[in-house]
């Protein structure tokens, strides 16, 4: 069986490699892939179209449908600003714990994977077992995203999938959507002392997240009787408000960030739904009788889909007897696990560590975690074999 040695060595060899989503995850997808084929797996790789990144996607056993993925996100948080103690790029081991960046937001779940594959190769398998490692998870799932499209061209079916995200082990069944826009308004600058002869962007931005703010109430009373998560209804936020340049100067040009997280896609097409009617029918009309050129334009730079409990989940099921708990949970964070779900997957989150030490300075994963995951690929071994 794969050692928890070896398994540290290999997830210090991860953390070398500083994938931080604003720059390339090459080296570490060339040193799985290279790993993985060594040990008998069919490995592909997907790049991102600028090149600068890849998805893996690999398998072991019989090139057909069904069969399990584990799978992981390679890219990490930047490090900037934050007060580490030691190299985040190098990883330290200090009292039980491993502390670098990735180190349990997760690679640790990566290295545990990789450092069993071997074990996995040396069985009979009579369904296959699939490898996913993605990129740009960090920022808005966009690596998952691509796979899931790569996986539907090639009519590649997997039954079940094993989210490793950092849950201190614990089986999750559910977690929250994530979409995150920003919302730009192109106004008329002007000088102050005429506010009617132009088109104040600023303004508008502020009656645009107003009218968030109305939706983030009314979601209230949308939160499904038997929600489970804490708050139970979808939770709208605004992250920043940009505009204006002086006291006396109509600003022209101004900017919303937000993100809604939904429990439920009822919720999601609800607020999509409703904003997008304000501004189009409300606030462009406005802003257009005095400056045709006026304009309101909305990025989408996340998307992702939610985990919604379900009452029948597989992986949930066989999860939950690997790891001897006796319950899944729900959590707030987002992962790739609803990406999998959405393409028929039974999908669940488990993996070692806390998402409380993820992106801190100092983030660590403790070794029994890593051990308690290595002895959860050992149960889903001996189910393998079987």
């Amino acid at each position: 069986m794969a050692s928890l040695d070896q398994t540290r060595d290999l997830l210090g060899e991860f953390i070398a490699h500083p994938t931080v989503s604003a720059d390339s995850n090459l080296n570490m997808i060339a040193d799985i892939a290279e790993r993985l084929e060594d040990a008998g797996a069919l490995v592909g790789i997907q790049t991102s179209p600028d090149g600068r990144k890849a998805n893996l996607f690999a398998t072991l056993g019989p090139q057909e449908s069904g069969g399990i993925v584990l799978s992981g996100h390679s890219d990490v948080v930047p490090v900037e600003g934050q007060d580490w103690s030691s190299d985040p790029f190098e990883m330290v081991e200090q009292d039980g714990r491993l502390y670098g960046r990735g180190t349990c937001d997760m690679k640790g779940f990566i290295a545990a994977v990789v450092a069993k594959t071997p074990e996995f190769a040396a069985l009979s398998l009579s369904k296959p077992l699939h490898f996913a490692f993605t990129y740009d998870e960090e920022t808005g799932c966009l690596g998952a995203r691509a796979l899931a499209q790569w996986l539907q061209k090639q009519d590649i079916r997997p039954r079940l999938a094993i989210i490793g995200e950092p849950t201190m082990m614990r089986v999750i069944e559910g977690h929250k959507g994530c979409c995150e826009y920003t919302t730009r308004f192109h106004g008329l600058a002007g000088h102050g002392s005429a506010p009617d002869r132009g088109v104040n962007a600023v303004e508008y931005a502020v009656r645009y997240v107003t009218r968030l703010l109305e939706l983030g109430e009314a979601l209230k009373s949308r939160a499904p009787a038997n929600s489970r998560f804490d708050p139970p209804w979808t939770t709208i936020n605004t992250g920043a408000l940009n505009g204006g340049m002086a006291h006396n100067v109509i600003p022209q040009e101004a900017s919303v960030e937000w993100e809604f997280r939904p429990v439920q896609n009822a919720d999601f097409i609800f607020v999509k739904a409703e904003i997008e009617d304000y501004a189009n029918t409300v606030l462009l009309p406005a802003m257009q009788q005095v400056s045709a050129q006026s304009a309101i334009t909305t990025e989408v730079m996340g998307e992702v889909a939610g985990l919604e409990p379900a009452s029948v989940n597989e992986a949930r099921d066989i999860m939950i007897e690997l790891t001897g708990g006796n319950r899944a949970d729900v959590v707030a964070f987002g992962t790739e696990a609803g990406i999998f779900s959405a393409l028929g997957m039974s999908a669940v989150v488990c993996g070692p560590g806390s998402i409380e030490q993820a992106h801190k300075p100092n983030e660590f994963l403790a070794l029994d975690q890593l051990q308690k995951c290595l002895d959860m690929l050992d149960g889903l071994e001996a189910r393998l074999r079987s």
